[in-house]
């Protein structure tokens, strides 16, 4: 099976990132699907599903980035081929992977900064992503720019 999805969730675990000497990079990550409403009278938020896990790699530039900005705890959105695998060992089980065509990080949870990478040029091996949680950010002005016209 391989159908397109898009899932919104939580970064469960570090993403594993892996550069073999012949083929693609390659970055992958497990997603906890986090879906919650607002309680009306409350304010609180509750579970609405029980939870989804995913596996989630990604390849290639992808793979570069994501191993770049993402980490245990982030929000994302991904979108990607979804594909279910039966496995058998001492138990048989199922595992449900998303092959990322795209990710990025859930901005309703908080702002991410963007650096667009240019081809040929290797992003840092530290962090060069940030998702801001909404309380630490500063004051922003209304308009910083023209974003179009700022890059390559």
């Amino acid at each position: 099976m391989a159908e397109t999805v898009t899932v919104r969730g939580t970064v469960a675990t570090s993403p594993r990132h892996v550069e073999p000497e012949a083929g693609a990079p390659i970055t992958s990550f497990r997603l906890v699907t986090n879906d919650r409403r607002r309680e009306r009278r409350s304010g609180a938020r509750v579970p609405e599903a029980p939870s989804n896990w995913f596996t989630v790699t990604a390849f290639d530039e992808l793979a570069v980035s994501a191993a770049a900005c993402i980490a245990r705890g982030d929000p994302l959105v991904v979108a990607g081929r979804l594909c279910v695998r039966d496995w058998e060992g001492e138990q048989l089980g199922v595992t449900v992977e998303i092959e990322a065509e795209a990710i990025g990080h859930d901005l309703s949870w908080g702002r991410s900064e963007f650096t667009r990478s240019t081809a040929g040029i290797a992003l840092p091996a530290a962090r060069g992503c940030v998702a801001v949680a909404p309380s630490s950010l500063p004051d922003m002005p209304e308009h910083q720019g023209d974003p179009i016209g700022a890059g390559p």
